[in-house]
């Protein structure tokens, strides 16, 4: 009887694992949980002609504050879902930070979605990989997911990035690194790296091959 009480607490222990997930040493969640459809490294870009109609969503960013994605009109835009549990979107924040930074000054903006978690748990993670562009909310209302939907935006991360008219002009499903986003914003029409910041050779420009 003590046996199968042992078997009993042990059972509950693990289902409990299953439905909350773990926590690392910074308190964010580590499971990607049972509905997670992981990108395949898939990197597609679309040229102007051929590129559809702009999209366009409303939410409330992390910070509490609304957005629209109408407002960057005449930018180019990184969009990129994600989610604290995500282990994937946890190894390619520092690559995104740091193309923000660079591209920050060049017409380019970044916005996140995350599309599971509270605002508490979403701005541990900001704080935890010192991520300084906006993320939406759209747990709740799913808004921006469904704005997306024929681009396929299920797999998590999928990073879009938008002319300055609001179009895709490329899209990557599954983790995006530097060099390769870099090369997505330059072809959508980020403008050039000044001269002085790079020893008049363009960033994105550096010699690395496009994906």
């Amino acid at each position: 009887m003590a046996a199968a009480r042992r078997r009993t607490v042990v059972a509950a222990a693990l289902a409990a694992l299953a439905l909350g997930g773990c926590s690392s040493g910074d308190g964010l969640p580590q499971t990607q949980g049972a509905n997670y459809i992981e990108g395949d490294g898939t990197v597609v870009r679309t040229p102007p002609q051929e590129r559809g109609e702009p999209v366009d969503f409303t939410g409330t960013t992390v910070d509490g504050a609304p957005l629209r994605l109408s407002d960057h009109r005449g930018d180019v835009v990184v969009l990129n879902t994600w989610f604290a549990g995500c282990s994937p979107c946890r190894k390619e924040a520092p690559d995104l930070q740091a193309v923000w930074s660079e591209y920050a000054e060049r017409g380019v903006r970044f916005v996140g979605i995350n599309t599971d978690d509270t605002a508490e748990v979403a701005a541990s993670f900001q704080r935890t990989f010192a991520i300084t562009y906006p993320s939406v909310l759209d747990a709740g209302s799913g808004q921006a997911v469904l704005a997306l939907r024929r681009y396929a935006p299920q797999a998590t991360p999928t990073t879009l990035v938008l002319d300055a008219e609001g179009r895709v002009a490329a899209r990557a499903s599954g983790i995006v690194r530097a060099a390769t986003l870099r090369g997505m914003l330059d072809d959508a029409g980020a403008l050039p790296a000044p001269a002085a910041a790079t020893g008049g050779q363009p960033s994105g420009q550096s010699g690395e091959q496009p994906a």
